[in-house]
């Protein structure tokens, strides 16, 4: 009993045994705790256009783009330290593992005081910039300034939950998270319900309880004594360390970086739309990321299966554990939109009871749906990829779609559907846009993955032996 207690809850070894097993284990806390991650944020959406208005809702998806784009880093960095950790625990090079994660946790420290500072005084700019509707303009800055004091928190979690995905270890995040997400729940409720807080409640309520993720998870980290032993000798910033953590981390970082910023830039065009539209896109959008959580757990859950199979020279299992990911991907996904078509209505009930809104959120999602099923394929094949150690062609496939396809032809959609009912252009056309650059990313995907020199990237390993020579 104790055993398998201990391999619930310890690190999970992907280079041995069956893949489909491996990753179902890895796989189902991992999707479990995204979903209970989402809460955070839909919680927020929720309360606040219940008891605050719809106004409030369009404040937090005029701000979402805008935090993402801050937040890339710490993304960057944990997804990149994972492909690293799992690439050292595949190959057992544990000193490797040790300063890795060492220099990890001071970058990330190093970034949260340049990030916090730089959002609060780059916060009335970048409103301004992008539009934001006059009615909203007070309510997202106040959310907006509140969540940047919370920076720090969210960025350790980041790293932190990278980290014990690397090893294998999915559950504990997922306790961590189930336990923040019922807090954040309570906690948004009292401030904003309770104590009138309006909209900044919600956001203290969000990033107290990240706060909590971040040191339960550091804490763990600290703890793994059988495996590793973090001392502060591996705090020390190492230029073979850090030099690795660029080389995947900057390309990457490029590449959600951009797809930020093409978001911000479409957020301008539907912030030209009027608060409506943009309130009725951020609850389709808050009910969409549900949608979206499959490929993105498969991502990593294939990514960290891909590390450490590579850091032990087992490209076979690479290959299998590619088609075992996607096809349940695609299952998920199906389930998924299924569930959005028959509730969609219901679920964008749950933001507001504007029934205007509501019936144009559901043409929303009714638009979406062939850009869930392009991305569950592509997410999977992104995750080889950066697993293996290859973050550059990921990174130009993210740059040419979602800049030369993606923001142009949001534009040009909208411009050719103006008319009397929307003079700023059809709403629907974010989301066409959409569909056709996930089109374009797995089609550039596929040819990189058959063709692409992913193979020879591994950073450790007998791979990367073989390599050098």
């Amino acid at each position: 009993m104790f055993k398998k207690f201990k391999a619930l809850f310890g690190a999970q070894d992907m280079t041995v045994g069956s893949p489909l097993k491996c990753l179902l284990m890895f796989s189902v806390p991992l999707l479990i705790g995204n979903f209970a991650q989402l809460l955070y944020s839909t919680v927020d959406s929720i309360v606040v256009g219940k008891y605050v208005g719809d106004i409030a809702l369009s404040a937090i998806g005029v701000t979402s783009p805008l935090q993402a784009l801050f937040l890339v880093l710490f993304m960057a960095i944990g997804s990149d330290v994972m492909v690293m950790v799992s690439q050292y625990f595949g190959a057992k090079e544990y000193e490797n593992l040790e300063k890795s994660i060492g220099n990890a946790i001071t970058l990330i420290a190093i970034a949260s005081v340049i990030l916090t500072v730089g959002g609060l005084l780059l916060t009335d700019w970048m409103l301004t910039a992008i539009e934001t509707p006059p009615e909203t303009y007070e309510m997202a800055r106040t959310y907006l300034v509140v969540c940047f004091f919370g920076m720090a928190g969210n960025g350790f979690y980041n790293i932190m939950s990278g980290v014990l995905r690397g090893m294998g270890e999915s559950v504990f995040p997922l306790i961590v998270l189930l336990f923040t997400t019922v807090l954040n729940i309570v906690l948004d409720l009292w401030f904003v319900a309770g104590l009138n807080m309006g909209i900044a409640g919600a956001a203290w309520a969000t990033i107290i309880g990240q706060t909590l993720s971040a040191i339960v998870c550091l804490a763990k980290v600290l703890m793994i004594k059988d495996i590793i032993k973090i001392k502060p000798r591996h705090l020390i910033l190492k230029k073979d360390i850090v030099m690795n953590i660029c080389r995947l981390g900057i390309p990457n970082g490029i590449a959600q970086a951009v797809m930020f910023l093409s978001t911000i830039i479409i957020q301008r065009l539907i912030n030209s739309m009027g608060y409506i539209v943009t309130a009725a896109i951020t609850a389709v959008l808050r009910v969409d990321s549900f949608a979206v959580i499959p490929s993105q757990t498969f991502n990593m859950s294939v990514s960290t299966f891909t590390g450490q199979n590579i850091g032990a020279g087992k490209m076979d299992r690479v290959k299998q554990g590619f088609k075992t990911c996607m096809i349940l991907g695609l299952i998920v996904t199906t389930v998924m939109v299924i569930l959005m078509l028959v509730f969609g209505k219901w679920m964008i009930g749950l933001f507001t009871e504007t029934q205007e809104l509501i019936d144009l959120g559901y043409k929303f999602i009714i638009t979406m749906l062939p850009a869930y099923f392009l991305m569950t394929v592509g997410q999977s094949l992104g995750g080889v990829v950066r697993g293996a150690g290859d973050s550059m062609g990921p990174m130009w496939i993210s740059l040419i779609t979602n800049t030369i396809i993606r923001i142009p032809a949001a534009y040009l959609i909208a411009h050719l559907t103006v008319s009397e009912l929307y003079p700023q252009g059809d709403p629907r056309s974010t989301f066409i846009a959409l569909s056709i650059a996930m089109g374009c990313n797995l089609i550039a995907s596929l040819v990189y993955y058959f063709k692409g020199p992913w193979k020879n990237k591994a950073i450790t390993g007998s791979l990367a032996q073989e390599n050098q020579k």
